[in-house]
Order: structure tokens, then sequence, then C-alpha cells
């Protein structure tokens, strides 16, 4: 039995290993990471992982740095098909917008609700509305920071953005309920063919990577870039020159 009281079933092989890489371990150790960044504060965010033909994917309306491997929802990929659905726990409400990453070859998808992302999303609605311009379809933009170097060029291209690339990231509007973004995220995929994230205004962040090491490094970088950008417009520097 698991710390939500769930009961062992018939498919907990597909959980269960001594394989601290296992995807259902790893999300484990990576929710409880992240809930020490501050990232999935009071049950909110979310992390998929896809190996092979499935998918594993955390729980909704869980304390993230709580969550066992019996926690975790098995989905086939190619199917929708949940083979895992742990009775009591609710699947995750981000898992409509992990499929579309997964759908454009990702290997993992992190939902996180940090502050700093939610921050820069109203700076840029700030300047938005000082400019007299509309907030819809505006990005967070930011060049010459050497942390840029920690995000890829773009699916299918080689190497990582350079000290002097400018890092864009598409901003979307919040909705009321978190499957209702799958449309908005899905636009801003298409739009921004090379991004590897978007933000969601007065939400936070989905970030994807090839792998979950990237993802989770790609998460890593973006978090200190957006922090340092808050801090660069509290001592009223420039993003871009």
């Amino acid at each position: 039995m698991d710390a939500q009281g769930n009961s062992g079933s018939s498919t907990d092989h597909l959980v269960l290993s001594l394989d601290p890489e296992h995807p259902a371990n790893h999300i484990c150790t990576l929710c409880r990471n992240f809930y020490g960044h501050g990232w999935v504060t009071g049950t909110g965010g979310g992390i998929s992982i896809k190996k092979d033909a499935h998918i594993f994917i955390a729980p909704s309306g869980v304390q993230k740095e709580l969550i066992q491997p019996s926690d975790i929802f098995v989905m086939e990929h190619a199917t929708r098909n949940y083979l895992r659905k742990p009775p009591i726990l609710k699947p995750s409400a981000c898992t409509p917008l992990f499929l579309a990453a997964f759908d454009r070859g990702a290997g993992s998808c992190i939902h996180t609700h940090s502050q700093w992302a939610v921050l820069v999303t109203l700076l840029v609605e700030k300047d938005a509305v000082a400019a007299g311009k509309s907030v819809v379809n505006s990005c967070f933009e930011i060049e010459q920071i050497e942390q840029i170097k920690g995000i890829p060029k773009g699916p299918g291209k080689t190497g990582m953005l350079g000290y002097f690339d400018r890092l864009v990231v598409p901003i979307i509007e919040n909705t009321a309920h978190e499957e209702d973004l799958t449309q908005s995220l899905e636009a801003a995929m298409e739009q921004y063919p090379d991004t590897y994230a978007v933000l969601v205004r007065r939400h936070g962040v989905y970030v994807w990577g090839d792998s979950v090491s990237k993802a989770k490094t790609q998460a890593e970088s973006l978090d200190y870039i957006f922090r340092l950008a808050v801090e660069m417009r509290r001592l009223d520097l420039p993003w871009t020159p």
C-alpha cells in the first residue's frame, strides 16, 4: 500500500523497479527536487516521461514531494489508453499538454508554477500595456546572458543557443481549466517550432526536452533566466540591447 492508501494491483509491474532511472522512480525523485525549488507548491505542477511506447505521468491533486512509484499513471502513447490507473487518484490535468509535447518527439515534459515564470509573464504584460499593444501572442525575449547556452537551438537542429542569440519564449493566456490550454499551447508550438518551452500568463511554464535529463536542465536554465530577468527589471536593466 502506498502513501495515498492505494493497494497493489496487477499493473504494479509497470511502475515497480529497483532501477532509480525507471520513469516511475525518476518522477518521484524529480518531484521532490522540484518541490525544493518551489516549482510544485501545494500540489501544483506536474511531470511526465515517455519510455518506448509508454508514458508515465504524475497524478493530479497530490503533494508532489510525497509521490510514490505506485501513484504513477501509465498510458500507451499510440492509443491514449491508460494501462495503469491508481485507484482514488486523479489523472493529471496536464496530460493533454504533455501529449502535445510527446507528439512532437519529446522524451519528457515538465510543468512548473515557478514564481519567476509567473512574474516574467506579468512584466511582459505590463510592457505591452504601457506601449499600447495587445498582450495576446506576446513573448519573453532576452539575449547576451550566458545561461542561454543551456537551451538547444531547436528540434532537429545541432547545438545550443549562443551568447549572442536571442531566447524567445512564447506566452499563452491562462484558462480556468488546465486542459483548456491545449489548443493555445499547440498553436504556440506551431508558431515557434524551435521553442522548448511555453509560458502561461499568471500561471507558470511548460518545458520539454528530447530526454528527461534535457528537459530538467532546460527547466533549470530557464528558471535561472526568468529570475535574472525579474532582478534585471528591478535594477532597470534591459533584457535586450
